[in-house]
């Protein structure tokens, strides 16, 4: 029974968290947070498939991108990913990122 009480607050607190963080963050934030655990997702699939740091540098030079600040943070995103011991699942890197950007900005405010 205790457990159950634990587990139900627990929750209960991840959805009130949740809630405020959405509510505090500008779409701006979303998009950012969002576009970023893409490009770590992308990061981590070239990792994980053996292409070389200097390759998916290369890659990136290649890509359009729509804001000016987004080829230099799409590089530093694809170092810090291959600076990373990790062998996650894109998939999860692109949550992480996400979830610890959103928490980044709510706390900055």
């Amino acid at each position: 029974m205790r457990k159950k009480g634990i587990m139900l607050c627990s929750l209960v607190f991840a959805t009130i968290t949740v809630s405020v963080q959405g509510k505090e963050l500008k779409p701006n934030d979303h998009y950012m947070c969002s576009w970023g655990g893409g490009t770590a997702a992308r990061a981590q699939e070239l990792k994980l498939s053996g292409i070389s740091l200097y390759a998916a540098r290369q890659k990136i030079q290649t890509y359009k991108f729509a804001k000016t600040w987004m080829r230099m943070m799409a590089m530093g995103i694809t170092e810090q990913t291959y600076d990373s011991p990790s062998r996650l699942k894109p998939q999860a890197v692109r949550k992480i990122f996400y979830e610890d950007c959103v928490r980044y900005k709510v706390a900055r405010k």
